[in-house]
């Protein structure tokens, strides 16, 4: 038994440490707060227990005694807990009320540091804390504390005559105490002043001004909690040194429909440039549960002038079959291969198969006219095979069928449809804070139309839909919703490129 106090970082998820993504990923029991952003709970074991015990102001879910408790009790069940807990457990996150009690009670445990909003936030909105002009001091107060309070362990005028930059954390309700205790100390009212709201998030945001007229910005700007206040001349650095919030979709909230298996490459790029993504998989790829045709198809390969690939999962699965069977590439012999796409071809390439056929366009009739031209305008009595989703459009097998081929279409994979977090998508669409949806396939619209209904998406217009292909598109129109954004190459880099360029013009 052992209990670990996880530091979760700020917001942004690539701030986890090394160290407290392998404990995550080795846990019988994972606790987490509201701080904690929840795509980390994506490192733990599909068989973790995950107990949620979030606080935040007027709203505790499990009081702090009770939580105490709960990580006693996981521990002496033999059973290693991860408590994660936003930030860094030992910065204003009570990691060190609740070591102690592990202490008393018998119970190991190790404390894995994380990255506090203290000195993140500030960094992410080109505010460096310590600086040698500046600055060569750093000073964390809680501004959760009533500044007015007898007894108060602030020492004013020490904070406003000690030259360090001062970072508080909390304290948006009591800014006008601060900045005025701060005043009256004899700091200078022209003292640079910062806010920084949810740094290192997608939703991410900073103002600067004097300490004076902070306050009063605040309230202009609807700063809120949970916002860092930086007081000190290194704020002075934040229009030079921002680079966060040069990102192109900062702010941006966008929905990506693709399945979890195919969507951390969307997911991560559109995050990488800043936006708030929502993984809403409208289908989930799972193995059939009969391979028998596939299988057969696989021992009589040499029969095959050609083996094409419309998606990775055909590659994924038909090389788990091949693999099944005892083979390598090397069964696949004098059979050509054709990739319906560059993310098809690297699969391929990964497995050691140089694609003899790339349509230009991704597309099936682009498959069939490509083939024709590399075998001499002839397919008649050409025997083909296609692995792919158990459901799909027939328009490839069906062009090729008039061009004269033999095509077996034989199923590799099935698709099914998926919910999860269609409640907070409909709340972010109500809400008016949903900027896109991307579909990188008609399944998906499909899908994800039956989930929610083209007349609610119609109702919040301001939503941008974003289909990867004229295929795509067309579902869409089908169903009377307009493609705002379509890329001229059928790829999710280019997807991505024209949701950036779109949203770069507003």
């Amino acid at each position: 038994m052992k209990v670990y106090l996880l530091g979760a970082g700020p917001g942004d998820p690539g701030l986890l440490t090394l160290k407290a993504r392998d404990v995550l990923a080795a846990a019988d029991v994972v606790v987490y707060d509201a701080l904690a952003n929840d795509s980390l709970l994506g490192h733990a074991r599909k068989d973790a227990e995950i107990i949620y015990v979030g606080k935040v102001a007027g709203d505790h879910a499990l009081p702090q005694h009770e939580i105490n408790a709960l990580l006693v009790n996981k521990a002496r069940e033999g059973k290693v807990v991860a408590r994660l807990k936003g930030g860094d457990p030992y910065i204003f996150g009570r990691g060190g009320e609740e070591a102690e009690e592990l202490l008393a009670a018998g119970v190991p445990f190790e404390e894995v540091p994380g990255i506090s909003s203290t000195i993140a936030a500030p960094a992410y909105a080109g505010i460096p804390l310590t600086h040698r002009d500046y600055a060569s001091s750093v000073t964390i107060i809680t501004g959760h504390e009533n500044p007015d309070k007898p007894g108060s362990v602030h020492n004013w005028r020490a904070l406003a005559h000690s030259a360090s930059t001062l970072v508080f954390v909390m304290g948006m309700k009591n800014l006008p105490d601060i900045a005025r205790n701060l005043l009256d100390a004899g700091l200078a009212p022209d003292t640079p002043a910062a806010l920084v709201y949810r740094g290192t998030t997608a939703r991410h945001r900073s103002l600067v001004s004097t300490l004076a007229q902070l306050p009063q910005a605040a309230v202009d700007a609807r700063f809120t909690n949970p916002s860092v206040i930086v007081v000190g001349r290194v704020a002075g650095l934040h229009d030079k040194l921002n680079w966060y919030e040069q990102k192109p979709l900062l702010g941006k909230s966008i929905v990506v429909t693709r399945a979890r298996e195919q969507a951390s490459g969307l997911a991560a790029t559109l995050a990488g440039l800043g936006a708030e993504v929502i993984q809403f998989p409208t289908i989930e790829i799972r193995p059939l549960p009969d391979y028998a045709q596939l299988d057969a198809a696989i021992a009589r390969l040499s029969e095959y002038a050609w083996l094409i690939f419309t998606s990775v999962n055909g590659v994924k699965y038909f090389w788990m079959r091949l693999e099944q069977a005892g083979k390598d590439s090397r069964a696949l012999g004098a059979c050509k291969v054709a990739a319906i796409g560059p993310a098809t071809a690297d699969a391929l390439r990964e497995r050691g198969i140089m694609p003899d056929f790339i349509p230009d366009r991704y597309v099936a009739e682009g498959v069939v006219e490509g083939l024709l031209a590399r075998e001499a305008g002839n397919l008649t009595g050409m025997r083909m095979l296609l692995p792919r989703a158990a459901k799909a459009r027939e328009v490839l097998p069906e062009e090729l069928g008039r061009a004269g081929a033999l095509l077996d279409v034989i199923s590799a994979y099935e698709t099914v449809p998926a919910a999860s977090r269609k409640d907070e998508v409909l709340a972010r669409l109500n809400e008016g804070t949903l900027d896109c949806v991307t579909f990188g396939s008609s399944s998906t619209v499909e899908n994800f139309l039956e989930l929610i209904p083209a007349a609610t998406l119609k109702e919040h217009s301001a939503t941008r839909l974003a289909a990867i292909g004229p295929v795509t598109a067309e579902t869409l129109r089908k169903n009377g919703l307009e493609p705002h954004i379509q890329p001229e190459e059928y790829t999710i880099p280019a997807l991505v490129e024209a949701v950036k360029t779109h949203f770069s013009r507003g």
